[in-house]
C-alpha cells in the first residue's frame, strides 16, 4: 500500500508548485550557474532565477557604470546557452568591445537604440516574447506595476531572462520583478607590483527578492568569474595607482 503523504510533505509540494508558477524552478542539469556563490542562497531553491524579470536601480551615473559591468558578467553566463541578447534603450553609453572583459562577445548582442522612451517598453515586451534569445536588457527611467506585469507575462511564455536597468528613478514603486538590485562600485585591489587598475569590484545589494532573503555581498570579476569577497570593502569609485 502506498504511504500517505504527511502534512509537511503536502505543504512542501504546494510551496514548490507556487514557486514554479512564479518563475522559480527546481535545479536541473541545464540550470544556469552564475558563480555568485553565497548570493544564490538568497533565492528560493538557492538558484539564480532565469526566465524572469530582474530590476536594477541606478540612481547616479557611477552606479549605472558599475551596474553595466555586473550585468555583463551575468550575461556571460546566460549567453553560454547559445542564444543572443537584445540591448534596448534611448541613450546608449556602452562601448561594446569592453564587454569582452566580462567574457561577452559583442557581436552576439543586438543593440536597439530608440528615439522615444515610450517605444522602449513596447520593444522590450516584444523582445521578451522571442524564445530564441538568452536575455533582454532594457534601459528605462522607471516602470509602473502594470507595465512590469506585461513583461512578466511575456517571460512566463518564452522563459527569456529580462534585465531592466532603471536610470535615475524619480520614485520606486511596486513591480512584478522577481529581484530588485542596486550595484555600487568598490575600490579595486591591485596585483602585487602591478601598475594600473585592479579587477572590477562591486557592492551588490538585493533590495527585494520574491520569497527570498535580501542582503548585501561584495564581489569582484577576475579570470572570467565572479569572486566573492569575504571581507567587506568601503564603497567607492575605482581608483588608479599613481605611477611616475
Amino acid at each position: 500500500m502506498e504511504r500517505a503523504a504527511t502534512k509537511s510533505e503536502i505543504v512542501e509540494k504546494l510551496q514548490q508548485q507556487i514557486l514554479s508558477m512564479q518563475g522559480f524552478r527546481q535545479p536541473t542539469a541545464q540550470q544556469v550557474s552564475t558563480g555568485l556563490g553565497p548570493l544564490e542562497a538568497a533565492f528560493p531553491n538557492k538558484v539564480f532565477p532565469t526566465g524572469v524579470i530582474h530590476e536594477f536601480l541606478s540612481p547616479i551615473a557611477e552606479d549605472a557604470a558599475a551596474t553595466t559591468g555586473f550585468m555583463a558578467g551575468l550575461l556571460s553566463r546566460l549567453m553560454a546557452q547559445g542564444g543572443p541578447c537584445l540591448w534596448i534603450g534611448t541613450k546608449r553609453t556602452l562601448f561594446p568591445p569592453a564587454l569582452k572583459l566580462f567574457g561577452v562577445d559583442p557581436d552576439r548582442i543586438i543593440f536597439i537604440d530608440l528615439v522615444k522612451e515610450k517605444d522602449v517598453l513596447w520593444t522590450i515586451e516584444e523582445a521578451l516574447k522571442c524564445d530564441a534569445l538568452s536575455a533582454v536588457v532594457g534601459e528605462v527611467s522607471e516602470i509602473s506595476f502594470m507595465e512590469s506585469r506585461r513583461l512578466q507575462l511575456a517571460v512566463e511564455q518564452s522563459r527569456v531572462t529580462g534585465m531592466l536597468r532603471c536610470y535615475h528613478p524619480d520614485k520606486i514603486g511596486n513591480t512584478t520583478s522577481v529581484a530588485r538590485w542596486k550595484i555600487s562600485s568598490l575600490t579595486s585591489a591591485l596585483e602585487e607590483d602591478m601598475p594600473g587598475v585592479g579587477y572590477p569590484r562591486w557592492n551588490v545589494e538585493l533590495l527585494k527578492v520574491r520569497n527570498g532573503k535580501p542582503g548585501t555581498w561584495q564581489f569582484q570579476w577576475a579570470n572570467n568569474y565572479f569572486q566573492h569577497l569575504s571581507q567587506p570593502a568601503p564603497v567607492s569609485k575605482i581608483v588608479m595607482q599613481q605611477t611616475g
